[in-house]
């Protein structure tokens, strides 16, 4: 019956992040205007974008080809994909097994080259700045959420996210300083994933320092609904995935019953509400950062996930 709980466990995982993606934006925005004074906007507004959205047929330029059409349906399916091996409430999913890292890399890569070459498919100067931008930026990301997944390997021995997750869970890898610091790259990095650092060139035109927005210009109906949809599940992903890494306390074991599975799904609602106050806490407190300073703050999220691991083998050859 094991595997039964593991289909069972998968589908509402899979339902439950579908529902959750857009109400953890609204939560953030909400969140965010409420520290700044502001009343903000409903929390369901991103839902209710979506929905109009989805009923408007999109706008193509005379010069776009089927990558405009293709490509925002390969970004959202690789991050529900990638999402749908990032645990929530229970361990032991069906995708679970083959939930791996650096497999969860690869798909955030292939959304990131997706949603680049829908920048640049029709040919627009914004577009290209911004995909340009965005896979300069990614130089940067990717090799510090693969140092962060190294430190992970080496400590558990595997690349597993469920395996590492249940090791942090039972308290196996204990307190090191090598997991902080990989915790700290990991936000640094989630935060420039999801578009979240106030960048803005006070020396130019806002438009002139837009990396993601810039990209979508060209997107209207469905296929900017799906675009949004992406983002929502990245910014879910990105959330989802700190907190079974780093919280992965609450979380129901593989095996265990509707009872567990219903304490997780609490838990794993605290966890990503705390997230989403950090998030807007964050974003309302610092000043605006030039463009310019992106790979300065992404370099040091690289230089810190190096250091975790450097200090992982020093002490492995100490030992």
């Amino acid at each position: 019956m094991l595997w039964l709980g593991a289909i069972v466990t998968q589908l509402l995982h899979i339902a439950l992040v579908l529902a959750a993606a857009p109400l953890v934006v609204g939560v953030t925005r909400w969140l965010k205007a409420r520290l700044m004074g502001r009343r903000g906007p409903h929390l369901l507004q991103p839902w209710r974008d979506f929905a109009k959205l989805l009923r408007k047929r999109p706008l193509l330029a005379e010069n776009a080809s089927a990558m405009s059409e293709l490509a925002p349906l390969a970004g959202g399916a690789s991050c529900l994909l990638a999402l749908s091996m990032v645990p929530s409430f229970a361990h032991g999913m069906l995708l679970a097994p083959v939930g791996d890292l650096i497999l969860l890399a690869g798909l955030l890569a292939l959304a990131r080259m997706a949603l680049a070459l829908a920048g640049m498919d029709v040919g627009t100067a914004f577009g290209g700045l911004g995909a340009a931008r965005e896979m300069s930026f990614a130089a940067f990301a990717e090799p510090a959420l693969l140092l962060c997944v190294l430190t992970f390997a080496i400590l558990a021995g595997t690349t597993n996210l469920d395996a590492v997750a249940v090791l942090l869970r039972d308290g196996g890898l204990g307190l090191r300083i090598s997991l902080g610091l990989a915790a700290v790259a990991m936000l640094a990095v989630a935060v420039a994933e999801n578009a979240r650092i106030p960048v803005d060139n006070p020396a130019t035109h806002l438009e002139l320092t837009m990396v993601h927005e810039a990209m979508l210009l060209e997107s209207s109906g469905w296929h900017l609904a799906l675009w949004e949809a992406q983002s929502a599940l990245r910014l879910t992903l990105w959330f989802a995935l700190l907190a079974a890494i780093f919280l992965p306390f609450g979380t129901a074991p593989a095996g265990a019953g509707p009872l567990a599975w219903l304490l997780g799904l609490v838990v794993w609602a605290a966890k990503m509400t705390g997230l989403c106050l950090a998030l807007a806490v964050f974003e309302s407190s610092i000043a605006k950062m030039r463009v310019f300073r992106v790979p300065e703050f992404l370099g040091a999220a690289l230089l810190l996930a190096l250091l975790a691991v450097a200090l992982l083998f020093v002490s492995t050859g100490l030992a």
